[in-house]
């Protein structure tokens, strides 16, 4: 598979769905010590993912295209809804409130879908397109971080 934008964030899309749904599936089995640790993995990874966008593959595109309002700043409002959302979703493990978790797991996932599909069928592929040759240099400094 080659080594685009669009391929290696999508992959990375499907790593952190994954952990979610690992942690949700704990949650409802009341796994609660196990729920606590994927949770974890799965902020983190949600976490590494946000801050590659943010901190280089954003601004990289931003620069190259002069759009500091566009997408790109619709990205990173979601991302801020996402980040409050992990906060309550926290707060509820750590109460082990199930049904509270399992309420905002139900809105993250609404989020996230949602999210992923502008980023994976419009703003990853508009990066490629604007990069060319130049995304692998950018995925390197990605990897570096």
């Amino acid at each position: 598979m080659e080594k685009t934008i669009t391929n290696i964030f999508s992959k990375e899309h499907t790593h952190c769905d994954e952990i979610f749904a690992r942690t949700e599936n704990s949650v409802v089995q009341k796994q609660w010590t196990t729920a606590d640790a994927e949770f974890n993995d799965f902020h983190t990874a949600m976490e590494k993912h946000f801050t590659a966008e943010e901190e280089i593959l954003f601004p990289a595109f931003e620069e190259r295209t002069g759009q500091t309002m566009g997408p790109t700043q619709v990205m990173r409002m979601e991302h801020q809804q996402m980040r409050q959302i992990f906060a309550q979703m926290q707060t509820s493990l750590a109460q082990r409130d199930n049904e509270q978790y399992l309420g905002l797991s139900e809105t993250l996932l609404m989020l996230m879908q949602q999210h992923n599909m502008k980023e994976e069928q419009m703003l990853y592929p508009m990066t490629d397109q604007v990069f060319g040759d130049e995304a692998t240099s950018i995925l390197e400094r990605i990897r570096a971080s």
